[in-house]
């Protein structure tokens, strides 16, 4: 049986699965609230482990390292989806775990992903799950052209091929080594939205504004709050869904959800549900700058059972992926960006991960823009993109 949540006062420790940059930032914001934390990553560098209180460096099903993070922590939460969901559920008979292991089970598999927004009543993309040739022979005709992906495990663009017809399919699914894959039909997008909320172990549920996303490569390049091209209505809607889909899996914890714009082939736009991350995200990074309470903010309160209240924005924000491509502009050995440049332009705020080494499509940091109205963020955003050689947006 799950151990239940109960109010946990700062002084407690908070433990996290995943020493990445979500959980450096969830350490920070765990801290500046008082709590102690431990973090459990086989990395000896972990960017959460050098700032943890407690880094205990182990495999994610390591008996001893699971144990020994049940010793440490009062709670457990998990910085990223592909934590195994067996050492969350293991961890559950000692500790409270938020999310649990069988919200980030559904979000570790896509099937289950489309199955679970299905369930909620939230559309999504035309889809059909492959796991056996004869059901790649049975693929609906209207599924094509569609993109191809890898039911686990994919993440930033990974596992996923573009396929326009079934000889493309067959030969995509071959080079996926034959794993069980969901193939979605590609659909006319406008553009890309998140929303990410807060649920308590009460139901409660509060949220941030909708972000708007702009994608390079499968990795996420912009954010920008307000969303610039989205209307009220629209908005209203994502929000409404992202609750539905976190209350349907009784989720408590932060949940991002990322929505597609499409054209609905009427000259108007639908909602469509893409995925969904059971923790911070990194469209949610501004937070920390342009809100009074950052995702990581309630993450922890989440996991404390702490009251939960409507986030604030009180500054309009572009956030800007610092990628290890940064380090390579100028050759193959790498060169500190120009900061100073960056750090002179007005309502700059700039965060790095304390990653040891860089490396191209590593993410490595972000900018964040904030500023009086969207448009002088903006402006300001795109200057900060002439001083670093990004792409304008």
């Amino acid at each position: 049986m799950a151990a239940p949540l109960t109010l946990l006062q700062p002084g407690a420790t908070l433990g996290v699965m995943g020493g990445g940059q979500l959980g450096r930032m969830f350490v920070h914001a765990a801290q500046a609230m008082g709590y102690r934390t431990a973090v459990l990553d086989p990395d000896p560098a972990s960017p959460a482990g050098l700032v943890s209180h407690v880094h205990i460096q182990a495999d994610y099903l390591d008996a001893a390292g699971l144990n020994q993070l049940a010793d440490a922590a009062d709670a457990i939460t998990t910085e990223f989806e592909n934590v195994p969901a067996q050492a969350l559920r293991t961890l559950a008979t000692r500790r409270p775990v938020a999310p649990a292991g069988e919200a980030v089970a559904i979000c570790q598999d896509r099937a289950a992903e489309k199955a679970h927004f299905c369930a909620s009543g939230v559309p999504c993309a035309p889809f059909a799950v492959i796991e056996t040739a004869e059901q790649l022979a049975a693929v609906d005709d209207t599924l094509l052209p569609g993109i191809l992906k890898t039911a686990r495990l994919g993440y930033d663009g990974k596992g996923q091929v573009r396929v326009a017809d079934r000889a493309e399919l067959v030969a995509a699914w071959s080079e996926l080594r034959q794993v069980p894959c969901v193939l979605e039909k590609r659909l006319a997008l406008q553009r890309e939205l998140s929303v990410i909320v807060a649920r308590g172990a009460d139901g409660q549920i509060v949220h941030f504004p909708v972000q708007q996303n702009l994608h390079r490569d499968g990795i996420l390049a912009v954010t920008q709050v307000p969303a610039p091209q989205v209307p009220p209505a629209l908005a209203a809607q994502a929000v409404e869904r992202a609750g539905k889909i976190a209350a349907e899996m009784g989720y408590v914890g932060v949940l991002c959800v990322e929505f597609f714009v499409v054209d609905d082939g009427q000259g108007g736009s639908t909602l469509v549900a893409n995925e969904m991350a059971p923790r911070p995200h990194n469209s949610g990074h501004y937070t920390i700058d342009a809100c009074d309470l950052s995702q990581f903010a309630l993450q922890v309160r989440t996991m404390a059972g702490l009251p939960l209240v409507m986030p604030r924005l009180h500054s309009a924000t572009v956030m800007l992926n610092l990628l290890g491509d940064l380090w390579f502009r100028d050759g193959d050995e790498p060169l500190t960006p120009p900061w100073e440049q960056l750090l002179a332009l007005p309502g700059v705020h700039l965060h790095l991960y304390g990653k040891t080494s860089a490396r191209r499509g590593r993410k490595m940091g972000h900018l964040t823009i904030t500023a009086e109205t969207p448009e002088a963020a903006r402006a300001t955003a795109l200057q900060a993109c002439a001083v670093l050689g990004l792409p304008v947006f």
